[in-house]
């Protein structure tokens, strides 16, 4: 009886086992399907901004790169570590599912710039904030070194900006916006230099004048003295 037990309560652990493990693998399917679906959707939201991009309507286009960003976030494994234990674990993705992910990433951030630099009221380090989320991802992007480059120039940094708008032109050598802000970068700088000299050298004639003064001085105390 109880060696007839035993088989008993192995083959009930064996029946327990192989009805979960359907359960189990139904789960990672039904995971799986919640991860494309999400893809599917953002992507879907990234087609619609572009539509209303080309129709000009710029902040109904903000509004869907953002929505699809959002929806993205809680599949993106570099967001989700910095609040890992305070909700439900993301889904690990596929290398295909995260280059599905990044990719919608990284035209969702590079249209958001492209928006912003339609405002007639620019916040250029936004635009620079998000060109460089591109850059992370894609260090060789055009767009996105382009548009880091203007916000960067704009906002006052010409050698930072020559640098981002001379691996653009690198890139697309023909780009007649790229040229033109890359020259204007340069003549920034260039300005920026000659102001420095002038400055220097207003402040050698100044201690010059100053030297020449105290000899003068010096020599006529001597010549009261004798």
């Amino acid at each position: 009886m109880e060696a007839g037990g035993g088989e008993e309560s192995l083959e009930t652990q064996g029946a327990a086992a192989a009805a979960a493990e359907p359960s189990f693998s139904g789960h990672r399917q039904s995971s799986a399907k919640q991860v494309w679906a999400s893809l599917e959707e953002a992507a879907q939201m990234k087609t619609e901004g572009n539509a209303f991009y080309r129709e000009k309507n710029i902040r109904s286009a903000i509004g869907r790169y953002h929505r699809a960003l959002l929806v993205l976030r809680g599949l993106d494994s570099d967001v989700m570590t910095s609040v890992k234990g305070f909700g439900p674990e993301s889904p690990a993705l596929t290398p295909e599912q995260e280059a599905a992910l990044r990719n919608t990433q990284v035209d969702c951030y590079n249209n958001l710039a492209a928006c912003l630099l339609q405002k007639q009221s620019v916040d250029y380090a936004r635009v620079r904030e998000y060109s460089l989320r591109v850059l992370r991802w894609r260090p060789g992007d055009v767009k996105a070194l382009y548009r880091a480059g203007v916000a960067t120039l704009e906002m006052g940094d010409a050698q930072t900006a020559k640098q981002y708008l001379t691996q653009a032109c690198s890139e697309q050598p023909n780009d007649a916006n790229v040229k033109k802000h890359l020259q204007r970068a340069e003549e920034k700088l260039n300005r920026e230099l000659q102001k420095e000299r002038a400055m220097y050298r207003g402040m050698f004639s100044s201690s010059l004048r100053s030297s020449s003064g105290e000899g003068i001085n010096q020599t006529n105390r001597a010549g009261e003295g004798v």
